[in-house]
């Protein structure tokens, strides 16, 4: 992953973002150690205090938990926290920015939810 210097969203929440995906994609498993801030830290040339605030997003989410004196371990339930955190947040405004974008265009929503479909028809055909 390279990480967006000059974006919008915060260094931290973007290794934070980084974790939930390698949770998602499987590459982290349910008990599995993570990388530690310093690990972060090398693996991205940031500060570990930045990267530690991004691994205590997901401990506060709990998606990570601590264990004194061994790190962090990905949580029993982290997968599932974590789609519904993507489904209630991300999906949810882009839905909104969807539908609001379709009635500056003066899409109504028969054509709207057609289009949708067949997005995802595509994708699954893709995919």
């Amino acid at each position: 992953m390279i990480l967006d210097h000059d974006g919008n969203k915060p260094i931290y929440v973007q290794i934070s973002d980084w974790l939930e995906s390698e949770i998602l994609r499987g590459n982290l498993h349910v008990d599995e150690k993570v990388y530690s801030q310093y690990q972060l830290a090398d693996m991205f040339t940031i500060n570990p205090a930045t990267a530690a605030k991004g691994l205590n997003l997901l401990v506060d989410d709990d998606i990570l938990f601590k264990k004194r004196g061994l790190g962090m371990f990905v949580s029993e339930h982290a997968k599932e926290i974590i789609l519904q955190k993507r489904k209630n947040g991300v999906l949810q405004q882009l839905v909104a920015d969807l539908v609001k974008e379709a009635r500056q265009l003066n899409v109504d929503e028969t054509e709207l939810l057609e289009m949708i479909k067949e997005a995802n028809q595509k994708e699954g055909e893709e995919g």
